[in-house]
């Protein structure tokens, strides 16, 4: 994917092509969620990528949606009830779901404290909702930014280290998170965060560009996950357990 689909400004850019950028995110869930056999929820699922591999190797009973009817349309390839919904308002009854799975989405959400009552709403007591989204000190912001009222799509250096209303005003269109900005919005009652990182991305591009030696420069960021160093990492990777 090298030019930005129409929805890119809103929605982001979900997964069109299975690397080990998103196999290793995928293990990370397997980690922190019992998904055999499991009924899962995969709210945003964008074009379907995490929901099919989720229903091939660990769960028949995937249910996933998102808002944008044409990514549904090809995420029903993989996963054939596939539904169209926001996330303030999914269509699923009260504790439906042992594990619901929200990657990189609530950036992008009208209400974000909303979308996650919902999540949270879906899931059984005792089940675990699985929450990646960006790390407002990652050195780009990964989506884009607007300049004299004209969306740019691609890396923009630097511009979440601005104040807040002036980054705000260049990246309308999307938020990032502090770890602390995170924990205030995760403040539910009947909640526990079983697990809060923050992760390094793939780099899958740099590695087909340049080969062994960004394979080495991502292995080291990796090591760095869990130190103090992961404070430039991509995005935050949380786990919440339902009472």
């Amino acid at each position: 994917m090298t030019s930005p689909s129409e929805f890119a400004s809103l929605r982001g850019e979900p997964s069109y092509v299975w690397r080990a950028g998103q196999e290793r995110r995928l293990a990370l869930m397997a980690k922190w969620a019992p998904l055999t056999d499991a009924r899962v929820l995969v709210a945003g699922c964008g074009v379907g990528m995490y929901a099919r591999e989720i229903r091939n190797r660990y769960s028949e009973r995937v249910q996933a949606f998102d808002i944008e009817f044409s990514r549904v349309r090809l995420a029903r390839q993989g996963v054939a009830d596939a539904l169209v919904s926001a996330g303030e308002d999914i269509p699923f009854a009260d504790s439906s779901f042992d594990v619901v799975l929200s990657h990189e989405v609530i950036e992008h959400v009208r209400d974000d404290r909303r979308s996650l009552q919902e999540l949270l709403r879906v899931a059984r007591r005792g089940g675990r909702v699985l929450l990646f989204c960006p790390n407002r000190w990652y050195p780009f912001e990964t989506h884009g930014h607007y300049w004299n009222g004209e969306y740019r799509f691609g890396n923009s250096p630097l511009i979440n280290y601005l104040p807040k209303p002036w980054r705000d005003r260049l990246a309308p269109h999307v938020r990032a998170y502090t770890a602390a900005e995170l924990r205030r919005l995760l403040n539910f009652d009947g909640v526990d965060i079983r697990h809060h990182s923050r992760i390094y991305g793939g780099y899958d591009n740099l590695i087909a560009r340049f080969g062994s030696p960004a394979v080495f420069l991502r292995d080291i960021l990796y090591r760095l996950e869990g130190a103090a160093l992961d404070t430039w990492a991509l995005s935050h990777f949380v786990v919440i357990e339902k009472r």
